[in-house]
């Protein structure tokens, strides 16, 4: 009945649900609610589930100050494996995207029926050879890979990084506060700012002793790290943040 109240208005119908007060609860379970409503049948909490493979994606790139938020225009092509269209499904070369359409949106992402991207296809994003109801949402180790290695996320780990430089103050601590800050819009608590200290320290410690690896890590996508930035800080600190991308409060809407 709100859809045609809306004169069938999706945007707006979508609108109105995310900003309700009911799609607004916390998703927290208290002995209360199980027993009044153990299926959320009737909605007594908000929805737990881990953001859909584009949003992963999208907000990884936000975070990091990457995305390029430019609207419409024509599909592009981000970073994917090389040769696997012709190892899959055709004898058509991948001319992958440069410059500022390898970070567009997902929405923007050229999709080959066949051939779904893969780091979104881990992600249980639906494929296009058939019409999909409701997505399934997995919980895999496959998935913890992505977020760890995928270049992607790798490369938004390290402008991440970066980023703290400019907005944060010239102590380490800081800097990850700040991170964490914006990976999860909240200050990290005593503990969990000494475990993600602790693992730059112990970071630190080992790329002064191995510079190749410290290059390595700050190696990865198009954009340049800055070369006015120690490597070995920026490398350390690249770890860390891609901890922070891939804590469970970060991948699940809440």
């Amino acid at each position: 009945t709100e859809l045609i109240r809306l004169d069938w208005d999706i945007k707006e119908l979508q609108k109105l649900i995310v900003m309700s007060a009911t799609y607004q609860q916390s998703s927290k379970l208290t002995p209360e609610l199980i027993q009044r409503d153990p299926e959320n049948r009737l909605l007594a909490r908000g929805p737990r589930t881990r953001l859909s493979a584009r949003m992963l994606r999208d907000q990884a790139l936000f975070v990091s100050g990457l995305l390029h938020e430019q609207l419409k225009g024509p599909s592009v092509k981000p970073y994917q494996p090389d040769g696997l269209w012709k190892e899959i499904a055709t004898t058509t070369n991948y001319e992958r995207s440069t410059g500022k359409d390898l970070y567009r949106r997902s929405l923007y992402t050229y999709w080959k029926r066949t051939v779904a991207p893969p780091n979104m296809a881990i992600f249980d994003a639906a494929g296009r050879e058939m019409c999909t109801v409701r997505t399934t949402h997995t919980n895999t180790p496959l998935q913890a890979l992505v977020c760890m290695n995928d270049v992607t996320f790798l490369e938004a780990a390290r402008a991440l990084a970066e980023r703290t430089f400019s907005e944060a103050e010239p102590d380490f601590p800081s800097r990850i506060t700040r991170a964490f800050l914006l990976a999860t819009a909240r200050l990290p608590d005593a503990e969990e700012l000494n475990i993600l200290t602790k693992a730059f320290e112990k970071h630190q410690a080992d790329y002064k002793k191995n510079l190749a690896a410290a290059a390595e890590v700050i190696s990865h996508g198009d954009s340049k790290p800055n070369p006015n930035l120690n490597q070995v800080d920026l490398a350390a600190l690249t770890i860390v943040t891609a901890t922070i991308l891939n804590l469970d409060e970060v991948i699940t809407k809440e």
